[in-house]
């Protein structure tokens, strides 16, 4: 039993925790959404978008977070601009800027000479380092997503399943993706610092997908997305104390092993409930004495 509280008699990892809490909760929200919209690339390219505004604020001796918001508005607008555009699809869009903002943030960490050192935790992360500030900064993006995704219910619902009739509905489907594209980039901007740049990803996409073949209501898959997520961060840290490997990366990758078994489990009930209808169908009818008819 102490291997199993142990780490988290120590203040940093009981901070960690919370921290690791707050966002899979930001990410059950919004990574709902984007696993919904299939949105996953957008996601991937807004979490590799941020290196320019965060390689720009340390230099700069500024906020990583302002620089990390900075970017990521730079992704959101450009994406809905280029959404307009009838020749260019959505996807080459986001390539381009992908590439273009990665290639602009390379460039910027190439000009410093002490940077090198510091990128690893701008990209993996650095979850042990958590401070009580962060933790109330996490609690306000929380209360915005969870403000945004209330509001936002309805218009989401129907751009997720249908954006013709969102229109026809009147629910304005272009200002529903403008914020749905929002609350994306709050949810990466937020998770960056826990898991980096290159994990965030994972606590993003993998829990809601986890849940998905489980759970038809929306509403319920954004709450087993949290719990997933949030024992993620409680198994990653566990273990990332035992084995003494990075917290950020172990944590992402307990995320990813939640999918990979869902994905098996619901494979496996899917071929059971196969087989089964399938020995039903072929004993035929019976009458209520047990023989066939």
């Amino acid at each position: 039993m102490e291997w199993l509280t142990a780490p988290f008699e120590v203040a940093f990892v009981q901070r960690a925790l919370w921290g690791g809490v707050l966002v899979s909760l930001v990410c059950a929200l919004a990574g709902t959404w984007v696993v919904l919209r299939g949105m996953a690339f957008f996601g991937d390219a807004m979490s590799h978008g941020l290196l320019p505004g965060i390689a720009l604020a340390s230099l700069a001796g500024g906020s990583l977070v302002v620089g990390a918001c900075v970017s990521a508005a730079v992704m959101t607008l450009g994406v809905h601009a280029l959404r307009r555009s009838p020749r260019l699809s959505q996807d080459t869009g986001i390539g381009v800027l992908f590439v273009g903002m990665l290639a602009l943030g390379v460039i910027i960490v190439s000009r410093s000479q002490s940077f090198a050192v510091d990128l690893t935790g701008f990209l993996f992360g650095d979850v042990l380092a958590v401070r009580p500030a962060d933790l109330a900064y996490l609690g306000v993006a929380l209360g915005v997503a969870l403000a945004v995704s209330v509001l936002g219910y309805r218009p989401f619902v129907a751009l997720a399943f249908d954006e013709r009739k969102a229109a026809t509905l009147g629910l304005r489907p272009r200002l529903a993706h403008a914020v749905l594209l929002g609350l994306l980039a709050l949810a990466v901007v937020a998770s960056f610092h826990i898991v980096g740049t290159l994990l965030v990803f994972g606590l993003l996409i993998a829990p809601p997908a986890a849940v998905l073949p489980w759970a038809r209501g929306i509403p319920v898959i954004m709450a087993g997305a949290a719990c997933l997520g949030a024992l993620a961060t409680f198994l990653g840290l566990l273990l990332s104390w035992h084995l003494h490997t990075a917290a950020g990366a172990t944590i992402a990758a307990t995320a990813v092993l939640q999918f990979l078994v869902s994905v098996l489990a619901s494979g496996a009930v899917a071929r059971w409930r196969g087989r089964t209808a399938h020995r039903l169908d072929a004993s035929g009818p019976h009458t209520e004495y047990g023989h066939p008819a």
